[in-house]
């Protein structure tokens, strides 16, 4: 059985509700076959978010880390290729932190790759219905603050683990207009189980040779 950690943020920036921890929330009260998950919701605040997940892996000590984040206005779910060693907040946090132009870890690295074959990850999800694809900015807010400290608690102190991060899009109750793409939590949830259980099956170093490269 793989243990699997996923995580979800609190909600943030006056919403009431945060998709990546809806969309956890259900990967975990029904998880893919073969895939003990379990779910933890972080802070949305700069540092503290890093002291749970560092708690959550402790305590959870999983063989497969996914952490996921909200990012209103992309249409789909996008599995991050990188994190950068950078906090650039454009707005506060949920402690009222705004770092500008800090390094999330001091003398770090200036990036990590996620160790999750994101190639596969986003195959499995299309194969599965769910818009999704990889994305090479996870921006400079707390979604890549943990992005990079998770790449980062890998490197450093659990080496046999892999872990990344993903956006997930606003959920439906979030657009009143109507006129910015959502996606139900549910099937955010239906796409991440493909995701994680692509990555469980992927051996650790491969992922698929397809191109998945922007051009901007």
């Amino acid at each position: 059985m793989t243990r699997v950690l996923i995580t979800g943020f609190a909600p943030f920036g006056g919403e009431r509700v945060n998709p990546s921890w809806q969309a956890a929330s259900l990967v975990a009260a029904e998880p893919p076959a073969g895939l003990a998950v379990t779910a933890v919701e972080l802070p949305c605040a700069f540092g503290d978010s890093l002291v749970a997940l560092r708690e959550a892996v402790r305590a959870v000590e999983p063989d497969l880390v996914l952490c996921l984040g909200q990012a209103g206005g992309r249409p789909g779910v996008t599995v991050e290729r990188v994190g950068v060693n950078v906090d650039d907040a454009r707005i506060p946090d949920n402690a009222g932190r705004q770092p500008v132009d800090e390094p999330v870890v001091a003398d770090g690295p200036a990036a990590y790759f996620s160790t999750l074959p994101v190639k596969a990850c986003v195959a499995a999800m299309r194969e599965a219905g769910v818009p999704a694809a990889v994305s090479n900015t996870a921006g400079t807010f707390v979604c890549n603050h943990v992005a990079y400290g998770l790449g980062h608690l890998i490197a450093t102190e659990h080496p046999d683990i892999r872990g990344g991060f993903a956006h997930v899009p606003w959920a439906p109750e979030q657009v009143t207009d109507g006129q910015a793409p959502a996606l139900p939590p549910a099937t955010v949830a239906h796409g991440l189980r493909a995701l994680l259980t692509a990555a469980a099956r992927t051996p650790a170093g491969q992922d698929l040779k397809i191109t998945e490269g922007a051009t901007h």
